[in-house]
């Protein structure tokens, strides 16, 4: 029996529909990466981009747990001397969410060419309305990255 490899003709792609709203910010990079890089289908090759797209609503209402928005410190360099940046990312989610969300799920998949392009089919926005109703994505329920009552 012979092994089967992957083919760009094999891949089949779909549209995700993803609510971001009360849901942790982590848990949601995780699954929406998982989702990208195509690890929920049988024909998965790691070198290979067979993932879907996937369009993120209301990554304004995201949440992060135990304080972590007040806490933790968003870096960034602009290559110059003396050009380093900070910013809580509760002044970053008010200002930019879509950006938290994007390089949240950015740092979950493969560096690279390859991680590139995956992170092409990602679509964040702010607000609930998107202008993707033509693919007719599929809404999907992450319920493990709900935030539990008590956090």
């Amino acid at each position: 029996m012979r092994t089967f490899s992957t083919k760009i003709n094999d891949i089949q792609r779909e549209w995700h529909l993803v609510d971001a709203e009360d849901l942790v910010l982590g848990r949601l990079s995780s699954e929406v990466a998982r989702l990208l890089r195509g690890k929920h289908k049988p024909y998965f090759a790691p070198n290979l981009d067979t993932g879907d797209h996937v369009i993120v609503v209301n990554a304004s209402k995201v949440v992060m747990t135990a304080g972590k928005a007040e806490k933790k410190i968003a870096y960034r360099h602009s290559g110059y001397p003396g050009g380093l940046k900070a910013a809580r990312y509760s002044d970053e989610l008010a200002k930019k969410p879509e950006e938290v969300v994007r390089r949240s799920i950015k740092g979950m998949l493969p560096r690279g060419p390859l991680g590139s392009q995956m992170l092409t089919k990602l679509k964040v926005y702010a607000g609930p309305e998107h202008p993707h109703s033509a693919q007719s994505p599929k809404p999907l329920e992450l319920s493990g990255a709900k935030r539990k009552v008590g956090e």
